[in-house]
C-alpha cells in the first residue's frame, strides 16, 4: 500500500506491506534509529512518538494508520543546528538518562504530556510517564527533568 507521511517537516511517499508497524517504517525506510524497538507489545514506550502532536507507541501501530499524518520523532525534536531542545537540554542537566535506551521514548512522551499539561504537578508528570519503562534512573531525576522543563519556555515541537 502507498503510505504519504510527513516526518521531522519531510513528506515522502513509499509503498509498505499493510502489515509493517510504524517502528519498522520509520527506522527500515526513514532511516530515523533514534525510536527504539523495546517489547513490540506498548508496555515500555521506547517507540514512543508524536503522531499529529500526540504521543503514540510506534510498535502497535500500522505505517498505513499513519498515512497522510504528521510524525516527529527524536531526531526531529533538536533544532536544525543541533541546538538542544528544552526537553532534551533538561534531560541532560538533570541527568534523566544513563543507558539512554528509553530517552527518545521519555522525551517524546514528555512533549506529549507538557503540551496537554504545561505547568504540571510532580503526581502528574509520573502518572503521565506511567506508559514508559526505565530500568535505570529510578525516575527521580525524570520526573525533575521534566518540571524544569515545564518552566523553560516554548515546548510543543
Amino acid at each position: 500500500m502507498r503510505v504519504t507521511v510527513t516526518v521531522n517537516g519531510t513528506t515522502e511517499t513509499h509503498d509498505v506491506e499493510t502489515r509493517m508497524l510504524l517502528v519498522h517504517y520509520l527506522r527500515e525506510v526513514r532511516g530515523l534509529t533514534g525510536t527504539n524497538i523495546g517489547c513490540d507489545t506498548t508496555s515500555c514506550g521506547a517507540c514512543t512518538v508524536l503522531l499529529d502532536g500526540e504521543s503514540v507507541k510506534s510498535c502497535t501501530l500500522l505505517a498505513v494508520q499513519a498515512d497522510g499524518g504528521e510524525i516527529t520523532t527524536i531526531e526531529g525534536m533538536a533544532a536544525p543546528d543541533g541546538t538542544l531542545h528544552p526537553i532534551q537540554q533538561a534531560f541532560h542537566e538533570h541527568h534523566g538518562l544513563q543507558c539512554g535506551f528509553c530517552t527518545p521514548g521519555m522525551v517524546m512522551a514528555v512533549a506529549s504530556l507538557l503540551k496537554e499539561h504545561p505547568d504540571p504537578t510532580e503526581a502528574e508528570v509520573r502518572e503521565g510517564l506511567e506508559g514508559n519503562l526505565c530500568r535505570c534512573t529510578g525516575y527521580h531525576n525524570i520526573v525533575q527533568a521534566v518540571l524544569a522543563a515545564a518552566h523553560s519556555g516554548e515546548l510543543v515541537p
